[in-house]
């Protein structure tokens, strides 16, 4: 209360506010007399606020002044230099080298509005941030000039005529491709089986490292045989929601079958022996149409037929009696990471569409 005091005493002899009636002083003030004391203080600081902004727009307004008239000041010696420059004569033509040719000249006798109409006809703002009008016309002279420059590299050719030409020669490639693949197939619809070399699931047991060509050559042409299948399809087909999702599933079952080819061209050990024999027993059944058993081998390969078991399987320092039926070779590889559960995922989609494309003599050959 005693610093309140001492902070009103003090605002009181700032203001020159005599002390209130009486023969004598006292250490209250009224409620009213304290809240003018703070209003009045409050109205004067605002007035010091403003007074403070007026003086700095003033000076902001002095200073970019002085800026403009030094740069007015800057262009009168260039204007006065180029003009000496353009009326100094050549001494073998008459003419300066330095000057401007009668485009030139059309450009800065241009008028307002056709310079306006010009930029906005090459996507250029009309305007820059302190732009004069000599200044804009010099812009637009200057962006004519990189055009005419890039017209003459490129020798003058029409850029829309060249991407018509482009378009028609990929379309005739196309066209030639395709016809030379629908010849291809048609020799092939005549073949018993998919691929040229039926695989032999001998080479299991007596020589396992001619398989990894053999599944590798086999997959690659299934998925080239279905890439041409969806390429031949009719348009209005292709842009139906259904056809979108399935030129995305074989697009995205080649993607997915590349770790596969990998493992296979590197004829990797990380491919197990079990996981190589199931999926040469899917290609095997597949070039010969029968998908049933193509379709048998896959289960065992994503889900496997090891015995789940119930209870505690390991009690003690000894085996339980059928432990030993939960063997490596009959695990699910479809659990084991991500990767291999979407090559084995692919190999069922290439099964179903070689049945559906060759289909098999023995209506029981199909799958489920």
């Amino acid at each position: 209360m005693d610093a309140l005091m001492a902070e009103i005493a003090l605002k009181r002899k700032a203001l020159d506010v005599p002390a209130p009636d009486g023969a004598r002083p006292t250490k209250y003030m009224r409620r009213g007399e304290i809240e003018r004391l703070k209003e009045e203080q409050e109205r004067r600081e605002k007035e010091q606020k403003e007074e403070q902004r007026r003086l700095e727009r003033e000076r902001e307004e002095r200073e970019r002044e002085e800026r403009r008239r030094q740069k007015a000041a800057a262009k009168v010696p260039q204007a006065s230099s180029s003009r000496t420059s353009t009326k100094s004569p050549h001494p073998e033509g008459g003419s300066s080298s330095g000057s401007p040719a009668p485009d030139s000249v059309q450009s800065f006798n241009m008028s307002n509005e056709e310079t306006i109409r010009r930029l906005r006809a090459k996507g250029q703002p009309i305007r820059l941030f302190g732009e004069t009008d000599k200044e804009r016309r010099l812009r637009l002279r200057a962006l004519e000039l990189i055009e005419e420059k890039d017209h003459e590299r490129q020798g003058g050719q029409n850029d829309f005529k060249k991407a018509l030409e482009d378009v028609e020669n990929i379309e005739r490639q196309m066209k030639d491709r395709h016809e030379s693949d629908r010849d291809r197939s048609k020799k092939k619809d005549g073949e018993a089986s998919l691929g040229s070399e039926i695989l032999d699931l001998n080479l299991v047991k007596t020589d396992p490292d001619k398989l990894y060509p053999i599944i590798y050559y086999a997959l690659k042409r299934a998925l080239k045989e279905w890439e041409q299948w969806m390429d031949e399809r009719p348009e209005h087909v292709k842009h139906t929601t259904q056809g979108k999702n399935a030129a995305a599933t074989q697009r995205q079952s080649a993607d997915n079958l590349k770790p596969l080819f990998k493992l296979l061209r590197a004829r990797a050990s990380n491919l197990p022996a079990d996981m190589l024999a199931r999926i040469a027993e899917i290609v095997h059944y597949m070039q010969r149409r029968q998908y049933q058993r193509a379709n048998d081998s896959y289960l065992r390969l994503s889900i496997g037929n090891a015995p789940w078991p119930i209870g505690v399987t390991m009690v003690g320092i000894h085996e339980r009696s059928a432990r030993e039926k939960i063997s490596a070779d009959q695990v699910a590889h479809v659990l084991n990471d991500e990767v291999s559960r979407k090559y084995i995922q692919s190999l069922k989609r290439i099964l179903t569409f070689a049945q559906t494309k060759y289909p098999p003599e023995d209506a029981t050959q199909l799958m489920g």
